[in-house]
């Protein structure tokens, strides 16, 4: 047993001496070196090309992007412009439907105003007018060329006739003679009449023998006092030959 032990060394520090006669060298540590890889003109020339080929391709994709927005911009517009273009036609359909509505009016118009004007018409009797006893009458001429429009209201009972000139003649005869007083001569002068409403309170007849021949007129009686309204018209309609008693 040893009593006093040497030291304690580390046995990574110690060194052992090499034989005798081997020659020692210094350990090279080996270390990283870049390589660098040697470019030819080839390929220098195939890169460029390749370079030149994405730049041309990112080109001409920027200009087809660029024109196909143009195109739709463009498309767009000429869509617009086709709504407003068929919200034109319509308005302009709707305007000439109603200008062929109007135009319709207007001939409609046009050939009521010829008509008017081939056979105008006109009021010639409305003043109110009273019959105060069976002696007395109202008497107006129907003239020729004319459609007569008698329209008559009363206030009591009235005889009304539409007599030519001979017979009117003849109902005077009858008054002067005593065969009957005014009011029964007018209307029973045994000679007829060419029309006749009695005991009535309103007239609205259209005498038409008129219109070719100038010889008729309008007798008005009552048998006790009455006041007559008239609303008497004539249409001019001049028949193509004679008419009535001119006939």
């Amino acid at each position: 047993m040893i009593n006093d032990p040497a030291t304690a060394v580390d046995p990574a520090t110690l060194q052992v001496a090499p034989p005798h006669g081997v020659v020692t060298t210094s350990r090279v540590e080996p270390y990283a070196r870049p390589v660098y890889a040697q470019t030819t003109k080839g390929s220098r020339w195939w890169t460029a090309s390749l370079a030149l080929a994405v730049l041309v391709t990112a080109g001409g994709l920027a200009l087809l992007y660029n024109d196909d927005h143009g195109f739709q911009n463009q498309a767009r517009s000429l869509t617009t412009d086709n709504e407003s273009l068929q919200g034109q036609i319509l308005g302009i359909q709707g305007e000439l439907t109603a200008t062929k509505g109007n135009l319709a009016t207007s001939q409609a118009d046009l050939a009521a105003v010829r008509a008017q004007l081939a056979h105008p018409s006109l009021g010639i009797w409305n003043v109110r007018q009273t019959l105060h006893s069976s002696t007395e009458y109202l008497a107006a001429g129907v003239p020729d060329t004319f459609t007569y429009h008698l329209r008559l209201k009363s206030t009591g009972t009235m005889n009304v006739s539409i007599l030519s000139f001979d017979q009117f003649s003849a109902a005077v005869t009858c008054i002067q003679n005593g065969v009957g007083d005014t009011n029964w001569c007018m209307h029973h002068s045994g000679t007829g009449t060419a029309y006749s409403q009695l005991d009535v309170t309103s007239v609205s007849y259209d005498f038409h023998l008129a219109e070719g021949c100038a010889a008729y007129m309008v007798v008005i009686t009552a048998p006790s006092q009455v006041t007559i309204t008239p609303d008497v018209s004539v249409t001019y309609n001049p028949a193509s030959k004679a008419t009535g008693t001119c006939a």
